[in-house]
């Protein structure tokens, strides 16, 4: 038997239980019909929850209210849930975690959103407050993320779960990439929990908000005045105001057809005699003599005019003490970049045999510059130097191929692991 929750389809708190769900092999089905207002005001709900708040999760053992209690209930229902870890002390940290979740950041997000949307009265001393109370607490946050995947262990707990639903509201409406910019952690460990297929699931596409969400403007006084003057307005006057009828013309714009979508600037190029899709199929499938087939091949295609090649060095290279975590930060860096799979190819090398390990990368992209678009909506970019490759120079030439070919040693060190993105 499914259990019910009750709760909107896009409720933060309702995707807790959701997600915990999908990762415990629980069945919990939404109520049907539910309606925010009407619903949770029905003698029915109130006797699950007298105070009608959302979400309730309906059991065969009796209702369930407050969406931390609800997702920990769904947790255990599965017997040694990794989501709670392998220890005493995991559990301690995952309760930690949550806990830090709900008092610093879902209290710190909603102290500054709520007055904007109008929920609450809002203040600019308050907001301020708001605000710098948040940035201390992600910048703790950012602090334990420098050097961990995940808040507790290797793996996803339910601590990150919780802390990920109640910074989902400050992303998607307040916390700017120019704010979270700060915080570079925060933003890899958010995007790579929201990019997992269990939380994908159920959230969905997440865009990241470009501006903070506008404050509420108050109802104005009623227009009856306005109304009352149309209507007393003598038919002469109409009449006499029927010479402007020709402004019908407006109507005819309004039926046009909408413009086509504008094309990618990559798409307006010049033609380049390199077909990338050519350059991929030959790498991936060169399996010997990768020297003589693939780097020579690659030569013989590149054309410089249409395309442009560009190294790329980890500016926190020092951070990077745990092998897991490091190879983590990679592979999320090129999940985030398939947005540029049609104009780009990549390789990112993680060299060295023992920490701090250094992260490394040459990529081709379409085009003299990194094209704009990668460099908006992809945060790590930020978290790299870029330099562009000076094919003239033989040693930047010899550098780029054998990045492309994985050689190792590379330059006197051991790989300890390359990726590529194709």
């Amino acid at each position: 038997m499914a259990l019910v929750l009750y709760a909107g389809k896009t409720n933060k708190n309702g995707y807790k239980a959701l997600i915990a769900a999908e990762y415990s092999g629980v069945d919990v089905k939404l109520a049907e019909n539910f309606e925010m207002g009407v619903t949770n005001k029905t003698p029915e709900f109130l006797k699950m929850n007298p105070l009608g708040k959302v979400p309730v999760l309906e059991t065969p053992d009796g209702p369930i209210f407050e969406s931390n209690a609800i997702a920990r209930y769904v947790t255990r229902l599965k017997a040694d849930n990794p989501l709670y870890g392998s220890s005493l002390i995991d559990y301690a940290h995952i309760e930690q975690w949550m806990d830090f979740a709900a008092t610093e950041i879902d209290a710190g997000i909603a102290r500054w959103l709520y007055p904007r949307l109008g929920f609450q009265l809002y203040l600019p001393p308050a907001e301020e407050a708001a605000i710098s109370a948040l940035k201390r607490a992600l910048g703790a946050l950012n602090l334990h993320l420098a050097s961990n995947t995940y808040l507790v262990g290797h793996s996803v707990t339910l601590a990150d779960i919780i802390l990920t639903c109640n910074l989902f509201l400050g992303f998607a409406h307040v916390m700017t990439k120019s704010f979270t910019s700060e915080f570079p952690h925060v933003e890899r460990y958010f995007w790579t929990m929201i990019n997992q297929p269990n939380v994908k699931k159920v959230i969905g596409e997440v865009k990241q908000a470009e501006v903070v969400v506008p404050i509420a403007k108050k109802p104005g006084p009623p227009k009856e005045s306005t109304k009352s003057k149309a209507k007393e307005e003598p038919k002469k006057e109409a009449k006499e105001k029927e010479p402007a009828k020709p402004k019908a013309e407006p109507a005819v714009e309004e039926e046009e057809a909408p413009k086509p979508k504008p094309k990618n600037p990559l798409d307006l190029l010049p033609p380049s005699k390199m077909i990338l899709d050519d350059w991929k199929r030959l790498y991936s499938n060169t399996k010997t003599n990768f020297r003589e087939v693939a780097i020579k091949g690659f030569w013989e295609m590149y054309d410089p005019e249409g395309y442009s090649l560009w190294f790329c060095n980890y500016k926190y290279n020092e951070e990077n003490t745990v092998s897991f975590v490091t190879l983590n930060k990679v592979g999320g860096f090129l999940q985030r970049m398939d947005l540029a799979r049609k104009y780009a190819f990549g390789k990112m090398l993680v060299i060295g045999s023992e920490p701090p390990f250094k992260v490394k990368g040459l990529w081709l992209f379409r085009g003299q510059e990194i094209p704009q678009f990668v460099i908006d909506e992809c945060y790590d970019m930020e978290l790299y130097e870029w330099t562009k490759v000076d094919i003239s120079d033989e040693a930047q030439k010899e550098r780029a191929s054998q990045m492309i070919e994985d050689c190792e040693p590379f330059e006197g060190e051991a790989l300890l692991d390359a990726k590529c993105f194709k």
